[in-house]
This record gives structure tokens, C-alpha cells and sequence, in this order.
């Protein structure tokens, strides 16, 4: 099962760096709400195939809509402050920043699902963590920012967020389907990003307005491009497989062993940004990310050596 729930992460995250690399692309253009909506609209679709094919539409059904509906929440929120950051930040510098996620996980996991934390693994945490602040470049005045303060912290909060969603995800995927999951997601982004287009779709909240993000998340809906259908018809097939390969790592393998492996999209984000806007990370994000990667493997390769203490000892004493 674990190995199986490596695998589903794996490509969900390869998925995901597709899926950052078209948003950015698309996002000097269309609004983020519009992209989500077409996104979603279209993933639900393969989605609701998924479903069909795991037991027909009788596994939608659930004891827990509220539990369902916070996930559906968090994880709206956690894209929305990852893409707006996306729109003006290098996607390298965005994603390394993300990948504060398995440490949120790690702490996270203690009151929510009960994990012992030892100091070793607490230590490294810390200094993971260590890493987001050099990134934050905390010594440095806010003019000599490529971007606002505030931007860098968003893909942190989108982390934290994204931690609480799969930590959630491991909860509710007990008696829940994978093809379920992210049936419930894409339809929450649907909704949102549909209440979106009522409020602010005809775009006058983005009048007088220069911040790129603002403008991101605000501008007017427009009719896409001929050539720009093909992309958001590959972000819904790629949403699609996001919500179930992430859905169905966490159902199959414990948190602590599927998180680290996330950190595949740390090569692909510096691959997706070098081949495509020439952007190469500057020194504090090379060493953010080193902190970063560096702390969550060691609490990766942690918790397995302690596993296989646990599992040899459990052998001696039947014997």
C-alpha cells in the first residue's frame, strides 16, 4: 500500500507542476477565478468517470458533508494564495515556498491524528522552517523586493492549508473514495469561483488597481482564445488527476511517507521556469530550498528507521 501511495503522489505532483506552469502562463490574460472555473468544470467531468468506475454515483454519498465541505474550503484557499502569488513571483521561488507543506504536516499530524513528534525530527522542522524565513529575506527593506511582503508570504499560508486539507484527506479517506474526494473539490471550486464571476466577473473591482495579483484575482472575464482552449482543456484533465492521485496517496500510505515525495516538484518548478521565462532561483532560494528539501527528507528518512525498529521488535516479541 505504501508503495502504491508513493506512486499516486508522484504523478499527482508531477500533475501539479503542469498544472502551476499553464496557470502562469494564462495569467497575464484571463482572471484566476475564470481559469479555476473552466478548470474545474472540466476536471469534474473526468472525475465523475472516476466515480462511475470505483462504484457509481451511489459512493458520492456521505455521513460527513460538513467535514467534506471545510476540505473543499481549505483547499480553495489554499489555491487561490498559491496562484495569485504565482501570477507575480518566479515559480521556483513559489513553489519552494510551498513546500513548507510536509513540515505543517509533520507538526500538524501530532494533535490531528495523534503522531509522536521526537526532537530529531521537531529539530529538523525547525529548521525547514529556518529555510521559508531566508527566503522571506528578512533583512531586506520592502523596495528592494522584486514583490510585495505580502505576496511572499502567501504561498506559506497556501502550505499551511494544504497540510490541514491532507491531513483531513487521511481522516475522510477512510470511508470515502478516492474519485469521491475530488469530486467534492471540483465542485467547491465551481461554486466559488462562480460567486466569483457575480461579484467581481465584469471586472470593476479591478478600476484604478496596479498590484498584478489584485489584477490576477479581479480583472473581467473574457471568451478564450482559439488557441488557448487546448491549455485549460489540459488544466480540467490535469485537475482531474491532481484530486485523485493526491486523494488516493494519502488513502493508501500515512502521511509521513507519502509527504516527502511531494518534493519532486521542487526539480520540476526550476525545470518549468528555466525552459519557459528564463528564470533561474537567486542564492536564498537555492538555500531555502536545500533547508527546506534537506528537513522534510530527514523526517521522512526519520520516521521510516523508526518504523522498522518498531516492526522488528513487534517480530522478536511473537517469538
Amino acid at each position: 500500500m505504501a508503495t502504491a501511495g508513493i506512486v499516486y503522489v508522484l504523478v499527482g505532483m508531477t500533475a501539479i507542476s503542469v498544472n502551476d506552469m499553464l496557470i502562469k502562463q494564462l495569467s497575464g490574460d484571463y482572471p484566476l477565478h475564470q481559469i479555476v472555473f473552466v478548470r474545474s468544470g472540466v476536471g469534474i467531468l473526468f472525475s465523475l468517470i472516476l466515480v462511475q468506475a470505483e462504484g457509481g454515483l451511489s459512493i458520492l454519498k456521505t455521513r460527513q458533508p460538513f467535514l467534506h465541505l471545510l476540505r473543499g474550503l481549505l483547499v480553495v484557499v489554499s489555491n487561490m494564495t498559491y496562484f495569485v502569488a504565482l501570477a507575480v513571483m518566479p515559480l521556483a521561488d513559489a513553489t519552494a515556498l510551498f513546500f513548507a507543506a510536509p513540515l505543517f504536516i509533520t507538526l500538524l499530524s501530532i494533535p490531528i491524528l495523534g503522531e509522536r513528534v521526537g526532537p530529531m525530527r521537531m529539530a529538523a522542522v525547525v529548521v525547514g522552517f529556518g529555510g521559508v524565513i531566508l527566503m522571506q529575506r528578512p533583512w531586506e527593506g520592502t523596495a528592494a523586493l522584486e514583490v510585495n511582503r505580502l505576496v511572499l508570504l502567501l504561498p506559506v499560508v497556501s502550505a499551511l492549508t494544504y497540510a490541514l486539507l491532507q491531513l483531513m484527506t487521511r481522516k475522510l479517506g477512510a470511508t470515502t473514495r478516492a474519485s469521491a474526494l475530488a469530486v467534492y473539490i471540483q465542485a467547491m471550486f465551481i461554486v466559488v469561483s462562480a460567486l466569483f464571476y457575480v461579484i467581481a466577473g465584469d471586472g470593476h473591482y479591478v478600476q484604478g488597481v496596479s498590484d498584478p495579483s489584485l489584477i490576477f484575482l479581479l480583472r473581467a472575464w473574457i471568451w478564450p482564445g482559439d488557441g488557448d482552449w487546448i491549455y485549460l482543456l489540459g488544466l480540467g484533465l490535469n485537475s482531474a488527476v491532481i484530486g485523485y492521485c493526491l486523494a488516493q496517496a494519502y488513502r493508501l500510505a500515512d502521511a509521513a511517507t507519502v509527504a516527502p515525495f511531494e518534493y519532486v516538484g521542487l526539480p520540476l518548478a526550476v525545470l518549468w521556469g528555466w525552459l519557459i521565462w528564463n528564470e533561474l532561483p537567486d542564492w536564498e532560494v537555492w538555500a531555502g530550498m536545500a533547508l527546506i528539501a534537506g528537513s522534510g527528507l530527514f523526517v521522512f528518512f526519520r520516521e521510516r528507521a523508526k518504523a522498522r525498529v518498531v516492526a522488528r521488535a513487534e517480530v522478536k516479541a511473537r517469538y
